[in-house]
């Protein structure tokens, strides 16, 4: 278990730095096309091949995390990439961190310490194809009721001809993504679980093609919502919806149970519910310390200032991505500014 944990968090360590360091290669970089002469460009940019080697290879250690453990462990403790993402931009890209950050990436390290400890004593259960008919109905009908709605909202937004995208149309972006990304993990588990129980091993090739086509959805839908509304309500309902999704549909599809001791049923619970705390934290820390009392927000950013050198720039709290617990696509959130 602790094998697959460890595999998880390099797997999603690769993926989110990964994407940092395409990001800035691509600041010097055309718009990507087939022409012979954009893909040598990209192919000669150091920063942007070592992110996309870095990219593929966590996929792929993502990949064997999930066929090691339950998707309901894996996907929660992916969730833990925004820690690692946020460490790195402290120390590589010099950005200051707030004392909710570190708040929020202690909590998600405590909460996958939990996951760990808990979910040595899970054992998946064999998968019954009678359930997947009944999961995809599911998924189904909740994107066409959450559509239904975002189509509503958009049409009464034109009738009154208002150019601000409601709140709700941001939370169901953030949720359609994350529904997304959490049932591209639960996929391609389900194809590992397939090959276990004697099925044929293309299954496995079918499963991974099909998470792949999810989390490219996810990835549409992100980026509406992110392009459109603000930045800090769809990260952090496409992170929570990500998690939960992942758990719900691991133990409702591929038949994983709880740990039958209570201590380590309580402390994978608790280690879940940290997780998404310090995902929360890390997504809306700097509009959380607008909110604290001002002389509680004064000493918590002079401790930060001390440390504060001519070269740190104070992180950005609105994201512009969330990290995702994709299987294969993991988003990354970068500084920008809200949508005013």
């Amino acid at each position: 278990m602790w094998e697959s944990i460890f595999l998880t968090l390099v797997a999603t360590a690769g993926n989110n730095i990964g994407k940092i360091l395409q990001k800035k290669g691509t600041v010097i970089l055309p718009p990507l096309s087939f022409k012979l002469k954009v893909i040598r460009a990209y192919a000669l940019n150091k920063a942007w091949l070592i992110g996309f080697l870095m990219d593929i290879f966590g996929a792929l250690l993502m990949l064997r995390a999930l066929s090691l453990a339950p998707v309901s462990v894996i996907q929660p403790v992916s969730g833990c990439g925004l820690a690692i993402l946020s460490i790195f931009s402290h120390f590589y890209l010099k950005e200051m961190m707030n004392a909710v950050d570190w708040m929020g990436i202690t909590l998600a390290g405590i909460g996958t310490i939990g996951v760990g400890a808990g979910g040595e004593e899970q054992k998946a259960s064999a998968i019954s194809v009678f359930h997947l008919p009944w999961l995809a109905i599911v998924v189904a009908f909740l994107f066409a009721l959450l559509n239904g709605w975002l189509r509503i909202y958009r049409r009464q937004r034109k009738k009154q001809e208002l150019m601000e995208y409601e709140v709700v149309e941001e939370i169901i972006c953030g949720l359609e993504s994350g529904i997304l990304f959490g049932m591209a993990s639960v996929i391609s588990k389900m194809g590992f679980v397939f090959l276990e129980q004697g099925f044929h091993s293309i299954l496995v090739p079918i499963c991974v093609i099909i998470s792949i086509c999810c989390s490219g959805t996810g990835f549409y839908y992100q980026t509406w919502g992110l392009k459109h509304g603000r930045a800090i309500v769809v990260s952090t309902c496409a992170a929570v919806a990500s998690i939960v999704t992942g758990v719900l549909a691991g133990m409702l599809a591929l038949g994983e149970k709880l740990p039958s001791a209570p201590t380590a049923r309580l402390s994978l619970m608790l280690g879940w519910l940290l997780i998404i705390v310090g995902v929360i934290l890390l997504v809306s820390s700097t509009r959380l310390m607008r909110l604290l009392p001002r002389p509680l927000r004064q000493l918590l950013q002079s401790g930060v200032d001390q440390r504060k050198s001519g070269t740190i720039r104070v992180r950005d709290g609105s994201p512009s991505t969330v990290v995702q617990a994709a299987t294969l696509h993991h988003l990354i959130p970068t500084a920008s500014k809200e949508k005013a």
